[in-house]
This record gives structure tokens, sequence and C-alpha cells, in this order.
């Protein structure tokens, strides 16, 4: 069976409706889908309410945004229950923490006289606390900028007009909502933070030492080489191993839904568990 383990919607940063991308996955062959939005689980909760049949196990999942020593990192929640009380505490404090954030981008960018109408952004967002991907569509349809690359150059990037420090819960709290919904907390794309390998142990022994369960041993398009030596670090932190996509629109062929390289014989996949 193919499981893709890290996927997004509508709901957050993707493309593609919850059905759609439900259907997407059917056509790539996979078995297991997760669905894994930014801080909200309304992707799933959407689906689920279609009541709809499909040979895709689709199970509840989020990424939830929080911090290391001051690195933005993003930890799934797989096989979450979005009903529960600590699911509902903590996709509220998030949603909370990105509308925050966003109101304090677009007052960085009015003040840096750039012509942002809120009401129209969020309208063209579809959510009340868009993201940082989410403004740079908006400037990009009001042609004040070229492209989402140039928004995030002249004035979302680090150091930037937009630049707004996020307002994320720490990440002991973070682990503590996923398993206190009954779920499996997961490392997302560890090869994706520009760390050190050295500095990524530390991380991983920290989040393993706070409750987490799993690392993402495969996200998308990888070498082989990263796939073992991040397999390696799970099993040196008694850690179960996931995988996923990361998929948020087609066309990104190293994010493409089942397009995933086989889960090495020495990794414990995090879907035993369940």
């Amino acid at each position: 069976m193919i499981y893709d383990l890290h996927s997004h919607t509508l709901a957050s940063d993707g493309a593609l409706s919850p059905a759609e991308l439900v259907a997407s996955a059917e056509q790539a062959g996979v078995g297991a889908l997760a669905i894994t939005d930014h801080d909200t689980t309304a992707g799933y909760s959407e689906w689920h309410a279609l009541n709809r049949s499909s040979s895709v196990r689709v199970i509840p999942g989020v990424e939830f945004s929080t911090t290391w020593n001051g690195i933005g990192v993003h930890i799934l929640g797989l096989n979450v229950d979005p009903g529960s009380d600590a699911m509902r505490s903590g996709t509220r404090s998030q949603l909370n923490a990105r509308r925050e954030r966003a109101a304090r981008i677009i007052e960085r960018l009015q003040k840096a006289g750039l012509a942002v109408d809120e009401a129209a952004l969020l309208d063209s967002a579809g959510t009340t606390a868009p993201g940082r991907p989410h403004i740079a569509r908006y400037l990009v349809s009001q042609q004040l900028v070229k492209d989402e690359r140039t928004a995030f150059k002249k004035y979302l990037g680090a150091g930037k007009a937009g630049d707004v420090k996020n307002l994320w819960a720490d990440l002991s709290t973070v682990i503590e909502w996923i398993r206190g919904s009954g779920g499996t907390a997961v490392l997302a794309h560890p090869d994706k933070y520009n760390m050190t390998f050295g500095k990524l142990t530390r991380l991983t022994a920290d989040f393993a030492g706070l409750g987490g369960q799993a690392i993402e041993v495969i996200s998308g398009r990888q070498l082989a080489v990263t796939t073992e030596r991040l397999a390696r670090l799970a099993a040196s932190q008694g850690l179960l191993a996931s995988m996923g996509s990361d998929f948020h629109q087609p066309g990104q062929s190293w994010a493409s839904l089942g397009k995933i390289t086989q889960m090495p014989a020495s990794a414990s996949p995090v879907w035993d568990s369940w």
C-alpha cells in the first residue's frame, strides 16, 4: 500500500478541495492519505462530512507551526481526533495566532506604501487567517509584484517590511495537543530546515524528550542517501518513521501525491502503531 501522510487542501494553503484531493490521491494509487492542513482540521472535517466512499483510507491530521531555539519547525499530528478538546483548543489557539500575525503583516505592508485592502485580501484567501503564501498571491493579483517569489524577496521575507515574528505555541504544548487528541506527533520534513546534522540531531532529541513519537523520514522527492540518514536518525532516538509528499498543488513534481520512495526496511513505520 502507498502511504502519503502529508497533504494540504484549500483549508490552508493547498490548491484543491478535500474532495478533489482525495480523488487525485485515488488516481495516483494512494492507499492511505492524511489530510494535514496548517493549524486546522477543517479540510479533513469537510471531507468526512461529505460521507463519500473511496478506495483511499483518509486519515485525520494537522500540521502545527511552532519554534525550536528560535527556528520555525512544523509538527504533524497524525490520526488525531478533530473533535477532541485538546485538538479544538490547539487549532483555536493557532488560528488566533495566525489572525493576529496576518493583521500585523497587512498593517506593515500598508505603512510601507502598498495599497493592501484587508477585506479584499481576506476574501481572495478564503480564510480569516491568511498565511504569507496567501498574502503573496494577493500582491501578485493586484500587480503590486510580478510573482510570489518577488513578494517574499521584497516584502515578506526575513528582514523585510512584512517580516513579523510568529506567535505560535511552543513545541511542548503542540506535542501535548496532538497526543491529547489521541494522535501521533511527527517532526515534519526534517531535511528542509537547513540545519547541520548535529543541530538536527539535537532538535530530534529534544522533540523525543518532550514526547514526540516519529519523524518524517521521507518528504516528497528526495535522495536515497537522505532517506537512509533520516531513518538512522529516527532509530537512534527511538522514533517511528513517517512519509508523505507534502502535496500542495498539481504540477509540483517534487511533491506529487503518492510519488514517494519506499520506506527503508530498517525503519519502524508510524502506521504500525495505529
